[in-house]
């Protein structure tokens, strides 16, 4: 996989919740940026384009 991370311009310096993805060939990887070592969720990117509308309308 991509070794590539990147963090959202929205996040910030500050801490707290964020998340990384790294953009490969046939897929993109996401992990939690406090825990880059832990587990890595793999998606194609028509489910991560799905993901990402989905948190875009929830998001409170």
């Amino acid at each position: 996989m991509e070794s590539n991370w990147r963090k959202s311009s929205y996040s910030s310096d500050q801490g707290g919740d964020c998340v990384e993805i790294a953009e490969g060939v046939i897929a993109i990887a996401v992990r939690d940026s406090k825990n880059p070592a832990g587990p890595i969720l793999t998606l194609d990117p028509a489910a991560f384009s799905a993901f990402t509308t989905w948190a875009a309308t929830t998001a409170e």
